[in-house]
């Protein structure tokens, strides 16, 4: 269910969304507020789920990560115990950043971040280990072109 916003509080989350860590009183001004109707806006908003937990955002090439695999993955198995056993594989494994269950001829579609492509083969091979799948195509990203956490309100 969508939480009624006004545009005082599609501004303040723009502000949030482009850097969550700057000061109530910096959000206030650039919002046209006051601190404290901002931080009362903020805080409802958490109540009501609009704003989840705040992180910091690294930089994976930074830290050696320099590979990132998006996997297709297509099973013949849909009965629950499989899926169970699926979703704690993927939720265990710190490299998959993201599985989205989708619609059409692929069931599944994983954001793989590791340090190369042996890294991504153990990865692989633990996967396939634990959970039957019927075919995993594995397509290397060459470029990120556009990576964004922002909603666009």
């Amino acid at each position: 269910m969508a939480v009624r916003l006004d545009q005082t509080d599609r501004k303040i989350l723009l502000q949030l969304q482009q850097d969550a860590a700057q000061s109530l009183d910096d959000i206030a001004r650039k919002v046209g507020s006051s601190k404290t109707p901002v931080w009362n806006r903020i805080r409802k908003m958490r109540e009501a789920g609009v704003i989840g937990p705040q992180v910091a955002l690294l930089d994976a090439e930074a830290l050696g990560f320099d590979a990132c695999f998006f996997v297709l993955i297509r099973t013949s198995e849909h009965e629950a115990e499989w899926q169970a056993a699926f979703l704690k594989a993927l939720r265990d494994r710190p490299e998959v950043q993201e599985a989205h269950r989708l619609a059409g001829d692929i069931d599944y579609i994983l954001k793989v971040r590791v340090k190369n492509a042996r890294a991504y083969d153990a990865f692989y091979q633990a996967l396939i280990s634990e959970v039957k799948v019927h075919n995993v195509t594995a397509l290397l990203s060459m470029e990120e072109i556009k990576s964004t956490t922002a909603l666009p309100l």
